[in-house]
């Protein structure tokens, strides 16, 4: 008996050790589940929590580059677009005491308007029912009594963009709870000077700083640089671990561009051009001034402005195109000039060609004969004095006289139709097509400047050729690109293309000069020099055909026998009068005057 319970114990023992043995293998297969769960399905989220204590990660931003504007006459260079530090000044409002005296000494210094006691309960109303300031349309001071009356709030922020000397005010109200961090912004301290020519600098989350609209849009890679970052492992201090991996590139800095513009004739134009559009009713203006022998712009100007400081506070965005590069128009007599130059230039017609002005011409598409502007026949009348009257009729012979094809290829090479490449940014290059139906009901009213669109722009370079012997140039606004290593890129002077002949230009100047003294550009005169000028007024196309409204413009240069400056006026519907020599002209002529003392140019007569 005692036998068999000996050979039985071996048998409850394997019982035992078996389950034991399957205990354990399935806690090694949880163990295994699980650590595949941990490694491989849910890695990315632990490795994310893991980075968070243990890596560090830096962006290292680049400066951006400034802008600069100049005196021709000594130099003098001063920063036009430049970075500033400002403040952003925020609260913790649960350490502040008096909410309502934080409030009304803060809003006094920005300038915030106070509200009356019914203004504040109906604040106190709305955040009870749970609305935010903002959202009852309450204004700054409202919001900011608000803001700063939460008094278990550890953060509220109160205003961005604040200015050293403001800031040193408020930190010197000591009111506890208020505190500020220092930022960079872009900052324009040259004011008055043309929004147009700079653009400006918007903030964005996801791109950081993003250059628009002028020199600021069109050089905006060059200027802003590009960013670096650090990331690091390191040690629950923080501190970098020596074994651990350790990426690092450096930022590399923007770097600064030096304009064309002279800053002295750039402030006196913007400063004209205004005064003229309030003067004259108009709904715009603008102003091109351009150094004719280098193409170089001199000054560019639009009204109405904005502020690139305060670049969001326009009413309607559209006011930060560049009218003088955005807004191709139909220009009008100022045309008459470079037809009668090509015309010139073929042997087609010279200043003595003389034909019977009967007052008006009939034209094969045109249901009723074109007519001169002022309605009346001149009889026989030359060449010079077809520009001196601005006679249509003259033009249509001159078309004829030289063949509407080929006028239509000097168009194109005193770059109509074509971008002329400027930099600044959203330039648009016009509409020539009718000029590409051969046919004469297209030719006839483009030898007078309709039918067809350009920009101030071209037509600025058009007449630079006049100006330069015949030399079309490129024109440009960017003199020096500044590199942060020291390396100084300065802009190459481009000839595009011979246009017309320097005989040829010689001549067509005279004629123009005779406009001036003669013609309808008089008020566009300095007394002491002979200047070169065209009116120009042309009839807004409206849905009818052509309505009462004009477009006024005035191209010229001076002095003539070298001239220093070409430029050109355009009043977008001045209402005081219609015509050019009213309106456009007087503007060119005040300027003009200004450029030449400015320069010291010795008077010729």
């Amino acid at each position: 008996m005692h036998g068999d319970r000996k050979k039985q114990r071996p048998k409850i023992s394997n019982w035992r050790i078996s389950v034991l043995r399957g205990f354990f293998v399935l806690l090694t297969g949880a163990i295994i589940l699980r650590l595949f769960s941990l490694q491989v399905i849910q890695a990315d989220f632990y490795q994310a929590i893991s980075s968070g204590q243990h890596e560090f990660y830096q962006e290292l931003v680049a400066k951006r580059g400034t802008i600069y504007v100049s005196d021709w006459k000594d130099g003098s260079e001063y920063a036009a677009a430049t970075n500033e530090a400002r403040a952003f000044i925020y609260a913790e409002p649960r350490k502040i005491e008096d909410p309502k005296s934080a409030t009304e000494a803060i809003a006094k210094i920005l300038g915030y308007e106070e509200v009356s006691v019914s203004d504040i309960e109906e604040i106190e109303l709305a955040e009870d029912e749970g609305d935010e300031p903002e959202s009852v349309g309450l204004n700054d001071y409202e919001a900011l009594l608000s803001r700063l009356s939460k008094s278990d709030d550890p953060y509220e922020p109160i205003a961005h963009d604040i200015d050293e000397n403001t800031l040193d005010i408020i930190l010197a109200l000591d009111i506890e709870g208020i505190h500020y961090i220092l930022e960079e912004s872009r900052a324009y301290p040259e004011t008055n000077l043309g929004g147009h020519i700079f653009g400006f600098v918007s903030e964005s989350a996801d791109d950081g700083q993003i250059g628009q609209y002028g020199a600021e849009g069109y050089y905006d890679e060059f200027l802003s640089g590009s960013n670096g970052f650090l990331d690091a492992v390191t040690d629950v201090a923080g501190s970098w671990i020596g074994v651990g991996k350790r990426d690092f590139e450096a930022a590399r800095d923007g770097g600064d561009i030096l304009l064309t513009i002279d800053r002295s004739i750039q402030y006196h134009a913007c400063k004209t051009l205004v005064a003229g559009v309030e003067k004259y009713n108009a709904d715009s203006g603008s102003v091109i001034v351009m150094e004719p022998r280098t193409g170089k712009i001199i000054a560019m100007c639009n009204a109405p402005d904005f502020d690139p400081n305060n670049y969001s506070q326009v009413e309607d965005i559209s006011v930060y195109n560049n009218l003088a590069i955005y807004d191709p128009y139909e220009p009008g007599s100022v045309i008459k000039p470079l037809v009668m130059a090509a015309a010139l230039d073929v042997g087609a017609v010279t200043p003595a060609t003389t034909y019977d002005d009967t007052g008006e011409v009939v034209v094969e598409g045109y249901l009723k004969p074109i007519k001169n502007s002022d309605l009346k026949s001149h009889g026989i009348q030359t060449m010079t004095e077809v520009l001196e009257k601005s006679l249509n009729t003259g033009m249509i012979f001159v078309m004829r006289q030289m063949g509407g094809t080929l006028m239509a290829r000097y168009y194109e090479d005193y770059g109509f139709g074509i971008l002329t490449g400027i930099d600044l940014d959203t330039e648009i290059n016009g509409n020539m097509e009718a000029l590409t139906y051969d046919h004469e009901a297209f030719y006839a009213p483009a030898s007078y400047g309709q039918g067809f669109t350009i920009t101030l722009m071209q037509l600025a370079t058009a007449y630079g050729a006049l100006a330069n012997d015949g030399m079309l140039m490129q024109p440009y606004i960017v003199e020096e690109r500044r590199y942060p290593d020291g390396t100084v890129e300065t802009a190459r002077v481009n000839q595009i293309r011979q246009v017309i002949d320097p005989a040829t230009a010689t001549t067509i100047g005279a004629m123009m000069v005779s406009v001036v003294e003669n013609g309808h550009g008089s008020k566009a005169g300095v007394d002491g020099y002979y200047i070169a000028g065209k009116t120009g007024t042309a009839q807004v196309a409206d849905s009818g055909g052509y309505g009462s409204l004009t477009n006024a413009t005035f191209a010229g240069y001076g002095p003539i026998e070298d001239p220093r400056f070409v430029m050109v006026v355009r009043l977008e519907h001045p209402r005081t009068s219609e015509w050019a020599e009213s309106t456009s002209a007087p503007i060119f002529g005040d300027i003009a005057e200004y450029i030449l003392e400015y320069f010291e140019v010795a008077p010729n007569r």
